[in-house]
């Protein structure tokens, strides 16, 4: 009788397990389990249990998580608790996917969470704008977000977030209504290999070095360097690089230009909070195989209290950019740059100023020395949304204003740690760089071609400069001039006031204007800028060489030979229209028209 015993037995423990009280303890668990990891910043933990919750624990798989991260996670908003427990959970589960950038999953979470109550949940109006723009539902994520700012009327950073998305909507409807997609060939070096790979460098043309979080053993979502040989489009002979540990992640690296200094970054997440700082290692000779115990950089660069990241050296090696949040930035993450000494002693560091750093947050620099380009991503500027690819010309404490690599080497989601192993003046040459696009959570790495794509010419009628900046473009642009030596005002070209900063609404006029150069490859054209009379001759001078130079770099990043261009500022010298009526009063149509950026053909 042993046997019903047993079953006698296992019945019961089977009653007990099914009966109501034993679930609703059981699920209590799961929330207490999953609020903690969410204030934790554990998103994956987090997303687990809140499924478990919600679903009564059935058939809930581990979230996908993607530390990718030498970035810091989002912040989320404070909700308070309206009393009604699973719809908090619901919120919190959507925010859980969405910060750790699985939008496919977050999206029905925040619809059903404002279907049910979109005055107590409000920023998820915001929230759920920006991953209806990740999923391409541009329309539906503009009017969302526009609902958001008629409702919340507090001016404060959400406010600012959702300006900027909006801002953001219309600027991705632009671009993708003007891009020539054709000429952009994208592949993955790296495919099959569940986890993120990011932050490549190139070592010489045919060997990269890069940062993975793939499964190690029992091990996962931990970032380590690896080494890869680069052929034929793809990584082949991958080996993890043999680096002392001496933090939970170690990635993002640099190394000198002898291969025997390796500088990376190096972090810890404790409690939901990241920490980390940048690092040194040496190796006698390039073809040894181990790293030395690695060294923490002095507190001139990892300031106490604050993140250090992203290392990369620039040519000749007396200069290292890097990446921190530490105190006199301009808030978020902000690129900086150090001097060093011939021992690679720190002399002095600098932030490299609101040229390039926003409120928001910069990343990943890369600096492209044939071309002479800074090349990082932000989120603090006008672009496709999330992280987008800028690049800037000139060097530390010179740079010119950012300008937006647009669509399609930006996309809706993020794209960052760019790298080019050409050796010419065209920054797009070999290039490998990372992005989410395509992936569910993590960064991937691209290897990105551009093909030129000469277009027929269509001469339209000609709008004058102004220094507003419009979103919308419609008319295409004049690109050629019908007499040569005739000067001719470029159409839809716009500039950030008293700035050479070029609005992104500028892009698809000297696009074309490109691309009929690279058609008519033995034009040679001068790039002249213009304004009015307002402020000093040696300022006015100043700014329209800035903006010629800055229309010069935009054409030369889009395959122009830079020696076909060249850029002269005129000042006021050369008005089209009085600044000023017969009587003295001032002639704001006049100054309209002088305020201009002309294109001048030299030699057909």
């Amino acid at each position: 009788m042993k046997w019903i015993a047993k079953l006698y037995i296992v019945c019961a423990i089977g009653a007990t397990l099914a009966s109501p009280g034993l679930y609703a303890q059981r699920s209590a668990g799961y929330l207490k389990a999953a609020d903690k990891y969410f204030n934790r910043a554990e998103y994956a933990s987090a997303a687990t249990y809140y499924e478990k919750y919600l679903n009564a624990g059935k058939g809930v798989t581990a979230a996908n998580s993607d530390p990718y991260a030498v970035m810091q996670a989002g912040v989320t908003g404070n909700v308070s608790s309206p009393g009604n427990q699973r719809l908090t959970a619901i919120y919190h589960l959507a925010e859980s996917y969405r910060l750790l950038t699985d939008y496919t999953k977050a999206a029905p979470y925040y619809k059903e969470v404002l279907e049910a109550d979109d005055k107590q949940f409000l920023l998820a109006q915001y929230q759920y704008a920006v991953v209806l723009r990740t999923q391409g539902e541009y329309a539906a994520a503009e009017s969302v977000c526009s609902a958001f700012l008629k409702n919340y009327t507090t001016v404060d950073e959400w406010h600012a977030k959702a300006t900027a998305e909006l801002a953001n909507l219309q600027f991705i409807q632009q671009q993708l209504a003007n891009a020539d997609t054709a000429k952009y060939v994208f592949h993955k070096p790296v495919d099959g290999k569940a986890g993120a790979s990011y932050a490549p460098l190139w070592l010489n043309a045919s060997t990269v070095l890069f940062t993975a979080t793939w499964q190690e053993g029992n091990a996962s979502h931990i970032n380590r360097l690896y080494q890869a040989t680069y052929s034929n489009g793809n990584f082949t002979d991958v080996v993890k690089t043999n680096l002392p540990v001496v933090a939970a992640h170690q990635g993002a690296a640099a190394v000198s230009e002898d291969g025997l200094t390796l500088y990376f970054t190096a972090w810890n997440v404790v409690n939901g909070e990241k920490h980390a700082a940048i690092y040194s290692s040496t190796h006698a000779t390039v073809t040894d195989a181990v790293w030395s115990k690695p060294v923490l950089l002095s507190a001139a660069i990892n300031a106490t209290g604050s993140n250090t990241q992203q290392p990369h050296l620039m040519p000749g090696g007396k200069q290292l950019l890097y990446v921190s949040d530490k105190p006199g930035g301009q808030g978020g993450y902000d690129i900086w740059y150090a001097t060093l000494d011939s021992k690679g002693q720190v002399i002095a560091t600098a932030n490299a100023g609101k040229v390039i750093n926003t409120p928001g947050n910069e990343q990943a620099p890369y600096y492209h020395a044939p071309s002479g380009t800074l090349v990082f991503t932000t989120d603090g500027r006008t672009g496709m949304g999330g992280y987008d690819l800028f690049y800037s010309k000139g060097t530390p404490g010179y740079f010119a204003a950012p300008v937006n690599f647009g669509y399609p080497v930006n996309s809706v989601k993020d794209d960052m740690y760019f790298a080019s192993s050409g050796k010419g003046e065209d920054i797009l040459e070999n290039v490998l760089f990372c992005s989410d696009r395509s992936a569910t959570c993590c960064l991937e790495l691209l290897a990105l071609q551009v093909k030129p794509a000469p277009v027929a010419v269509k001469p339209e009628p000609v709008q004058q400069v102004t220094e507003q900046p419009v979103v919308t473009v419609t008319e295409p642009l004049v690109v050629i001039p019908r007499n040569p030596a005739q000067p001719m005002v470029l159409n839809h070209v716009y500039y950030t006031l008293n700035s050479a900063e070029i609005q992104p609404a500028s892009f698809p006029a000297l696009n074309q204007l490109a691309d009929s150069l690279l058609a008519n490859p033995h034009m040679v054209v001068e790039i002249g800028g213009h304004t009015d009379s307002t402020g000093s001759g040696a300022l006015n001078q100043a700014l329209s060489q800035s903006r010629a130079d800055h229309v010069k770099a935009y054409l030369v990043s889009k395959g122009v030979n830079k020696n076909r261009i060249s850029a002269k500022g005129y000042g006021s010298d050369k008005p089209l229209a009085p600044n000023t009526y017969p009587d003295g009063t001032d002639n704001p149509e006049g100054r309209e028209k002088n305020r201009r950026t002309e294109i001048t053909i030299i030699r057909k």
